[in-house]
């Protein structure tokens, strides 16, 4: 009976997902699990799949990726002039389990060609209402976030000042972090503020610090802030997005910046994306603005469960 009963629920999900993008004029589209390179992310890991267990004749190199989201791929089909566009299909991340983590997990991922940051928070804004069934979300910069529940300033705090922040949770951990802003930071964000977030409805947080910045532009109204937003219910986080950065020489030292964090932080190494690759990714892409949302946990914060294992038939 449960599994019929999550069949059923996951089939109305996908098409109440499928019916919210289509109305909107965007084009559903399909994408490769496996590829030669990845998004380089510093604390994300792909799966890497090398030698026998794939296909080499022809070009096909060696060793490849199992993708940890469609961004790649859909980012050339958006530079080769496709217009909106969604997927939905498996993603794949080593080393990721737990209560709301899985290595393989299903991945929405749309990006709104012409959209700049406040259009892609709308959207965004909308689908949680319409999947969740609620009325209305809020928006809240991250700095606010912050300074409401630790009464501390995340850009403008000194290093010292963050670290005595946490090492009023743990002197340990905090003292590990010292020289490590962005790692006090997503530390204090987990353990303080994002309980906090989405309690009655959902939220969206945006103007995130540009040391986090990934792939998004510079903030439309805070430079010392990345077009970065994050959707949050419950306290779970649902969805990542970003105003897609297009501008290859700024993507190319992003790239190096987050290759030379693997290597401090003893993370194994990804190849390096070629040149041609990342020009085509940039220079051909249009103005748009790019999110990333779990269905696995939209479909937990639906049904009202608390694990992903209450929602996997498998």
């Amino acid at each position: 009976m449960k599994g019929i009963e999550i069949v059923r629920e996951r089939s109305l999900l996908l098409q109440q997902i499928r019916h919210f993008f289509d109305t909107r004029g965007f084009l559903e589209v399909q994408t490769p699990c496996l590829l030669a390179h990845a998004i380089v992310d510093a604390y994300i890991d792909p799966i890497e799949v090398v030698g026998d267990q794939v296909e080499t004749s022809g070009k096909t190199p060696s060793r490849q990726y199992l993708q940890t989201s469609p961004e790649l791929a859909m980012k050339q089909l958006l530079a080769s002039g496709v217009s909106s566009i969604y997927g939905i299909g498996p993603a794949f991340r080593a080393e990721e389990k737990g209560q709301l983590h899985r290595t393989e997990f299903t991945m929405l991922e749309w990006y709104q060609v012409g959209a700049v940051e406040n259009d892609a928070v709308r959207l965004l804004g909308e689908f949680a209402c319409d999947l969740l069934g609620h009325s209305n979300y809020e928006v809240l910069d991250y700095r606010q976030a912050f300074l409401r529940t630790l009464e501390i300033d995340p850009i403008d705090s000194s290093l010292p000042e963050l670290v005595s922040v946490a090492s009023q949770c743990d002197a340990t951990l905090a003292s590990s972090l010292a020289t490590d802003r962005d790692g006090l930071l997503d530390y204090l964000m987990s353990e303080f503020v994002q309980p906090t977030l989405g309690l009655h409805g959902p939220m969206v947080l945006r103007n995130y610090p540009r040391s986090q910045a990934a792939l998004a532009k510079v903030s439309s109204d805070d430079p010392q802030c990345a077009a970065r937003f994050e959707l949050f219910v419950s306290g779970v986080e649902l969805a990542n997005g970003y105003d897609e950065l297009n501008n290859v020489a700024e993507l190319a030292e992003r790239a190096r910046m987050v290759h030379e964090k693997r290597e401090r932080l003893g993370r194994k190494p990804i190849a390096e994306m070629p040149a041609e690759l990342l020009s085509q990714i940039s220079d051909g892409l249009p103005q748009c603005a790019g999110v990333a949302l779990g269905v696995d946990r939209l479909h937990l914060l639906r049904s009202g469960r608390k694990s992903l294992d209450e929602v996997s038939l498998f």
